[in-house]
């Protein structure tokens, strides 16, 4: 007999950027949900999007058995976001698509609605909690920068592909006698960058919180090359800015970055061939970092925080994200991490124990 839940039927979905452990983390609520407390739940198809255009089905065993290990999502993801941009006919279409999802929820008799993603996902999740609906969040993304949960499913595997990436990229700059710069995610903090780089033996680590300046990246290279390493790997995350583009305002340095190459890693590499002459070049792993199995450790996080979410359920604990705190998992008011981005501290230990085996952050150090 199934113990009692406040909440008796629920609709689930995954939202933004592909990550390995949604199916871990769907499979860990619907199991749960299911077998503890035999609540109903419905899948909601492609992320919001399923909310504003009913796109949703019933799930029973069958959807959620033997998704532990795959990639992707059996739901589908989207970037929809509901609540839009800041035009006034935006805002009016906008207006409508929260009033769809209402709507949906109101009429799938919904006592909840789980959504998992990442920061713009849950900060949706809680404007969707103050328009009235109960939704609780479960943290994804392979960037690691939700604020109030120490580490998001997606992360550890991301940082297992980048890894990997580096230790290869070694072999081939220390053939060639080159610089290769490898360019991971992170727009706007540098987590997988740091961690990726320490990992791999990244001789350079560029990150968005420490802005660098190009002449210390040539002194760090001509340094290396005096002591007999004529070559160099950079991890520079996507949202690597020097010391000059942190001075511009917005607009300026949108157009300096247009006119400067694609991404921040061919800026970089063209940066340090023409600061050192030394022959470089740009790795941009993309997509690759987001795809795949899961990583044990991210199966293990997936399924804790799939679990947590159900007895916040079962509880009627809604308006609440899923975390993991220290070596606990617990819960967070959805409020917490709306609009923010966790950054790397300047004091960060990490950061402290790249320098002391001679990592270079772009800085003077």
């Amino acid at each position: 007999m199934a113990n009692h839940s406040v909440t008796k039927r629920f609709g689930v979905l995954t939202a933004g950027g592909d990550c390995p452990g949604l199916n871990a983390a769907i499979r860990g609520v619907c199991r749960a949900a299911h077998d503890r407390y035999g609540m109903e739940i419905v899948g909601i198809a492609n992320g919001f999007r399923g909310l504003i255009e009913e796109d949703t089905r019933i799930l029973k065993p069958n959807d959620f058995s033997g998704i532990l290990t795959r990639g992707g999502t059996i739901l589908g993801s989207s970037r929809e976001k509901p609540f839009g941009g800041t035009t006034s006919d935006k805002d009016e279409v906008a207006s409508d698509k929260v009033s769809a999802i209402v709507d949906t929820y109101s009429k799938l008799k919904l006592d909840c609605l789980v959504v998992i993603g990442g920061n713009g996902t849950n900060t949706t999740g809680y404007k969707l909690s103050r328009e009235g609906l109960n939704v609780i969040g479960l943290p994804k993304t392979i960037d690691n920068d939700i604020v109030g949960t120490d580490r998001t499913f997606g992360f550890h595997s991301a940082l297992a592909i980048g890894t990997e990436a580096i230790d290869r990229l070694h072999s081939t700059a220390q053939s060639h006698n080159r610089a290769i710069v490898i360019e991971l995610m992170g727009h706007k903090a540098g987590w997988l960058a740091l961690y990726a780089g320490v990992a791999g033996g990244g001789d350079i680590i560029l990150l968005p919180e420490i802005p660098y300046n190009i002449r210390e990246i040539g002194r760090h290279i001509e340094k290396r090359g005096k002591s007999g390493k004529p070559f160099s790997i950079v991890v520079a995350a996507e949202g690597a800015i020097s010391v000059k583009e942190a001075e511009m305002d917005k607009k300026d340095r949108k157009k300096y970055r247009l006119e400067n190459g694609p991404s921040a890693g061919y800026r970089i590499a063209r940066e340090i061939q023409e600061e050192t002459g030394m022959d470089t070049r740009a790795t941009v792993l993309g997509y690759v970092q987001r795809g795949g199995i899961p990583s044990a450790s991210d199966r293990v996080l997936a399924t804790s925080l799939g679990t947590a979410a159900v007895e916040l359920l079962a509880k009627g604990k809604y308006g609440r994200m899923v975390a993991l705190i220290g070596n606990d998992i617990g819960s967070i008011d959805l409020s917490i991490p709306e609009g923010k981005v966790k950054h790397v501290p300047q004091d960060y230990y990490m950061i402290d124990t790249a320098r002391a085996v001679g990592t270079c952050f772009g800085d003077n150090n």
